[in-house]
């Protein structure tokens, strides 16, 4: 009866994350989820150690993703996308502590016209499924979300604690 449990949670979590990821340029609101924003001056980016290495953070320690298919400064994560995955947004001039200072940046989302924080060209986002400083639970999502380097590149390997998929045919993880 567990195992019935577990599978059917791990495919709604699933299936919610899936729906969260395709792109819509048709919603004006900005994401309304956990994940903290700047809203009342300026957002710091800095790094934090974690199974995967040396990753960006916020400045409370949130972790924070690239999205593959954003391939210039322009976000492409909107709509139902930004609902799971909320961008790092600032209403001030980002701070970086420990981090090249000319490879943070900002832009402007397209849907609600936010300034949302870059790196190295990256548009920055936070996952909702992290709730709490040093979770890394969005990595490696639909092979297009990974967290991000101090070089400002994408980490693509996973953790060592991320739970792999049962071979088995016993039932697995929702896979």
């Amino acid at each position: 009866m567990n195992r019935l449990v577990i599978l059917a949670v791990g495919a709604g979590a699933l299936g919610a994350v899936a729906a969260g990821c395709s792109s819509s340029t048709t919603s004006s609101s900005s994401a309304t989820s956990s994940p903290p924003t700047s809203s009342s001056g300026a957002t710091t980016v800095k790094t934090a150690s974690t199974s995967l290495g040396q990753i960006l953070v916020d400045g409370a320690g949130r972790t924070l993703y690239l999205y593959k298919p954003d391939t210039s400064t322009t976000p492409t994560c909107t709509g139902s996308c930004a609902s799971t995955w909320p961008a790092d947004t600032t209403s001030g001039k980002p701070q970086e502590s420990g981090l090249t200072a000319s490879m943070l940046s900002t832009t402007t989302r397209p849907d609600n016209h936010a300034t949302q924080v870059t790196y190295d060209g990256h548009p920055l986002y936070y996952f909702s499924g992290d709730a709490k400083a040093g979770d890394v639970n969005g990595q490696g999502t639909m092979g297009i979300w990974y967290v991000v380097s101090p070089s400002g590149s994408a980490i693509t390997t996973t953790s060592s604690t991320t739970p792999a998929p049962s071979t088995s045919g016993g039932g697995g993880y929702g896979y």
